[in-house]
């Protein structure tokens, strides 16, 4: 499918927003029936420390069997795909078709490049005191290899 087939409404650039915060709000918009393209996926924030939260991932992809599942992704868009899916009634027939209205982008596509980014000011990481890391470093410490 191309992206230029679903043009989505909104285009958001996740670069040092909180993915907790960026997941809650972009659900909300998209059960409202809004098309959402999230870019720069990798660059959205997790909170605390990154030895802590790292552990907590490898723990977590230990869970399920290599073939028969459940499968966790590595990928940086994936990640920030799943977290918007938790904030989703993903089991009911609004969640499905919500969900299947965002789109998450590594990077910028070349498609999306010309098209004016939203910043959603209340998931600024500004506003974090504590210590924070990018996906990108979660990614990469639980195996996924950047193809540049």
């Amino acid at each position: 499918m191309k992206i230029s087939e679903k043009k989505p409404s909104s285009v958001i650039d996740a670069s040092g927003l909180i993915l907790g915060r960026m997941a809650s709000a972009i659900a909300k918009r998209l059960l409202e029936g809004e098309k959402i393209a999230i870019v720069n996926a990798d660059r959205a924030v997790i909170s605390g420390k990154k030895r802590s939260r790292v552990g907590k991932a490898k723990k977590f992809l230990e869970v399920g069997h290599a073939r028969k599942g459940p499968f966790h992704s590595r990928r940086p868009d994936r990640i920030v795909r799943r977290t918007v899916r938790g904030m989703l009634p993903y089991k009911q027939f609004k969640g499905k078709q919500a969900y299947k209205r965002l789109r998450v982008f590594i990077g910028v596509p070349e498609t999306l490049r010309h098209r004016t980014m939203e910043v959603l000011a209340a998931a600024h990481a500004e506003r974090l005191k504590c210590p924070y890391f990018t996906i990108k470093d979660l990614a990469e410490e639980i195996g996924w290899k950047a193809s540049e």
